[in-house]
């Protein structure tokens, strides 16, 4: 036991750390039960969604049949971005032949993993919220914990101990078939249940021994962060730590879904056209999992609204599963109260996004999915259909279409904008007030600006720079 937590590719972890992971894990056996003696079984779930790419759920039952073209995707619901990034490695997986299985260890209740999970999820969610509303909150604690707590090797250490716990859920799939985690603890567990073919695909673009998993292979989006990684910079200021082993952390570009990269020179073109030929500008406005950011959300829309009244401008809202938001932005934008809202509806939300890639679409239209699945997903479709995106720059800096970013939640996210920004598919980080409006303003009348990043990102994608996700894919299949 411990093992892991002891040492870090070749770093050993002080006494005082490896204690302290022993105490993390005593502490969640003791909170959420220990099930090491269970034997779980599994069935391969249909799932509305998840069907389009392919892709089938795991879930507890029996009957559960593996294919040698099985591909496990490793995941948790903690915000979108992991389940987005899924999406990305499945919809890749299926279009190079193979079977995707969704693996979320955050789906399986009765599990002392799941527990765990669920609980460290609401706290992340909670902290995301409460940085938006206490400057003192996010400047003290939310943003030195994001850019700095998380980048310590000694996080590492006890999260490999917390990891150890969950693996027992993992325990009766088979360990020769590739897995492919988008969020470290499914890498970490399934390391620990045995696995051989397991390839951890990092989010972010600010090295953070958060997210290693000794024993899996690593990717990374950027160049910049492969370096990061490999020294493991900044991960113990107290002392030169030994780099990542050769081939443990490999580049592979921007994970980003094969519909969008198949499609991506149809979709550049169709954008191209509105600019040139002053149609309305379309805005798509995601709200991530943790809810955060409503004031700033209202103030956009608040931005926008004149243009929306000329027809020189539409809004597409995407609030997740996250009805309440709507509600709350209709309180402080009463606009919204007319606006077309899809609620629950996704067959015709999915309609009237395949629509609006080709044909006209006018107004503001918003989107809401308690069904975690299409929440995430309608933002996919929603992007072939725009021409901006407007994002904080987490998961969706790195998806190829003209990004405005606003402000960010959690310093692990800043560097997400400037990798963007230095590509030229998107803006720097806009702060809140004043600069976020210059800047709707400036693209509403600069039609130079979305034309550039246009030509950028069709530079990209003939540079590979999207086609993340098929590498990590690969990565997994040839392990």
């Amino acid at each position: 036991m411990l093992e892991k937590s002891k040492e870090i590719f070749g770093n050993p972890m002080s006494e005082k750390d490896v204690r302290k992971a022993e105490k993390t894990q005593s502490k969640f056996l003791k909170k959420y039960g220990d099930d090491s003696g269970k034997d779980y079984r599994f069935a391969l779930k249909d799932n509305p969604v998840l069907a389009e790419l392919g892709t089938k759920e795991l879930v507890f039952g029996e009957g559960a049949v593996f294919s040698d073209r099985t591909v496990f995707v490793g995941n948790i619901r903690m915000g979108f971005g992991h389940y987005r990034i899924s999406m990305a490695m499945a919809s890749c997986a299926r279009a190079l032949g193979y079977d995707p299985v969704w693996v979320d260890l955050n789906s399986f209740d009765e599990s002392t993993c799941t527990k765990i999970i669920s609980g460290q999820n609401e706290l992340y969610s909670m902290g995301s919220r409460l940085s938006q509303k206490s400057k003192l909150f996010n400047k003290l604690y939310w943003e030195p914990l994001n850019s700095e707590g998380f980048r310590k090797l000694s996080y590492n250490c006890a999260d490999q101990a917390s990891a150890e716990v969950m693996a027992n859920l993992l325990k009766n799939l088979p360990k020769d078939l590739p897995y492919v985690a988008t969020h470290v603890w499914p890498a970490q567990a399934a390391i620990h249940a045995g696995f051989t073919k397991v390839v951890n695909a990092i989010p972010d673009n600010w090295p953070m021994a958060l997210h290693l998993a000794q024993g899996a292979t690593h990717t990374i989006q950027t160049y910049s962060a492969w370096l990061g990684y490999k020294a493991l910079r900044g991960m113990d200021k107290a002392r030169t730590l030994k780099p990542m082993p050769q081939g443990d952390i490999v580049y592979t570009g921007h994970y980003v879904d094969h519909e969008l990269v198949s499609n991506l020179e149809a979709d550049t073109a169709l954008r191209v056209d509105r600019v040139k030929t002053g149609k309305a500008k379309r805005y798509l406005l995601t709200v991530g999992g943790a809810g955060a950011q409503q004031e700033l959300f209202a103030s956009i829309i608040k931005a926008l609204l004149p243009d929306i009244k000329l027809g020189k401008a539409t809004l597409f809202i995407n609030v997740g599963d996250h009805k309440n938001v709507w509600e709350s932005l209709k309180k402080a934008v009463p606009a919204l109260g007319s606006a077309q809202f899809f609620q629950n509806d996704y067959p015709g939300a999915r309609a009237y996004a395949e629509a609006a890639r080709t044909g006209d679409s006018k107004g503001i239209v918003g989107f809401c999915h308690d069904d975690i699945f299409a929440a995430v997903y309608i933002t996919n479709l929603l992007m072939r259909a725009s021409d901006v995106l407007v994002t904080k720059p987490s998961e969706l800096a790195f998806y190829p279409i003209p990004k405005l970013f606003i402000q960010h939640v959690g310093g692990h996210e800043v560097w997400g904008a400037i990798h963007a920004a230095e590509l030229g598919d998107g803006t720097y980080e806009v702060a809140p007030g004043r600069e976020t409006v210059d800047m709707i303003r400036l693209l509403q009348a600069e039609p130079e600006i979305l034309l550039h990043m246009n030509e950028c990102i069709l530079r990209n994608k003939a540079a590979g720079l999207y086609n993340g996700a098929y590498e990590v894919v690969k990565l997994a299949v040839a392990k």
